[in-house]
């Protein structure tokens, strides 16, 4: 009944759900690829023109979606068994290895695959293919050397102050609207014992709670926020090869690690050029590409490593694709989180 009540719900989705969407390759491909990603297009567009230069003939309909709405859709149309995307890509990985266990996922098994490490490999139905911290940006030019948070216990020692400058400047992901900002902060809830304090201090001082990495990593640039917490270091990272303004530190307690899922519909109309462009991304080719567009990152911080010692390989806290995250998406358990989560940012008017 609740699935058939998904789908009812889905079928009236609007179109705004898509945030934005590109084709690639030949207008009159006889052979369409439809991908779906939570990926900025213009940070994965050009590992798409890579893989279509080894496929001639090939073309690719890209769409972007968020998260929580990308999770929506293709559970209904695994649901019903309906063509939807031949690819599925989500920073939302706890959402990836719920469909998995639903079996909405089609398996593939090559050379490539089988390489992976076992944390990157789930069912050889769910891969990881990015490497990306969870990081803390902030303005350079706004926030004093002496300021900038290296651990999560600095962060908390700037909000202390009753009139801590940087109360209502923190911006970091509403965990309600962005599957990302659930999964990372369910990962620090669960890693350490600041969270609950940290979470205490982000609502006492007015921290904004919104959707998207843009969003955040402009706020932070324009000086609107200070500091940003917990957002995604290849996003922040792009963004700070243009603007000088952008810091970018990965915590010194520890430092989440996200690998991007990918997930083959078991109802994809090309489920065979699906596993080419997976391959493709596993091979040295494509993880070449992926680490030029920075989501494949070496996690050495060039941008700002003048400002704090390099991160220890100890200090890295992989989220791997596993059974063990299917917790997250209990859905008393999210319920209790997301209620908790809200009353702490219960004054404000979350973004």
């Amino acid at each position: 009944m609740r699935i058939l009540f998904l789908m009812i719900c889905l079928w009236g989705l609007p179109a705004t759900a898509q945030e934005v969407s590109r084709s690639f390759g030949p207008a009159l491909a006889t052979t369409r690829l439809l991908v779906r990603s939570t990926t900025d297009i213009n940070v994965f567009g050009p590992v798409i023109d890579a893989f279509l230069a080894t496929r001639p003939g090939l073309a690719i309909d890209y769409e972007q979606w968020g998260s929580n709405a990308l999770f929506d859709l293709s559970l209904a149309d695994c649901a019903v068994g309906r063509p939807g995307a031949d690819v599925v890509i989500s920073s939302g990985v706890h959402q990836m290895v719920q469909m998995v266990n639903n079996a909405c996922a089609a398996p593939h098994v090559s050379a490539l695959t089988t390489a992976l490490p076992p944390a990157l490999r789930w069912r050889d139905e769910l891969w990881g293919i990015t490497r990306e911290a969870a990081v803390m940006a902030y303005n350079r030019d706004l926030v004093p050397l002496d300021d900038v948070p290296l651990t999560r216990f600095d962060l908390l020692d700037l909000l202390r102050p009753t009139a801590s400058p940087y109360a209502g400047k923190v911006a970091t992901y509403d965990v309600e609207s962005s599957g990302l900002g659930y999964l990372f902060a369910f990962s620090d809830a669960r890693e350490a014992t600041t969270f609950g304090a940290l979470l205490e201090s982000l609502g006492r001082t007015g921290a904004v709670a919104t959707c998207c990495s843009a969003e955040i990593i402009a706020g932070v640039a324009d000086g609107t926020y200070l500091i940003a917490y917990n957002v995604l270091g290849s996003y922040a990272q792009v963004a700070a090869q243009s603007d000088p303004r952008i810091g970018i530190v990965l915590p010194q307690d520890y430092t989440l690690v996200l690998s991007r899922a990918l997930m083959i519909p078991k109802a994809a109309t090309h489920s065979a050029e699906a596993a080419a462009f997976l391959d493709f991304l596993l091979s040295v080719q494509g993880r070449a590409v992926l680490a030029d567009v920075l989501l494949i990152d070496p996690l050495t911080d060039d941008a700002s490593a003048e400002e704090r010692p390099p991160v220890s390989e100890t200090t890295l806290r992989p989220i791997g694709l596993s059974p063990a995250l299917i917790v997250a998406m209990d859905q008393q358990k999210r319920a209790q989180f997301i209620r908790r989560w809200r009353e702490n940012f219960s004054n404000q008017d979350l973004r």
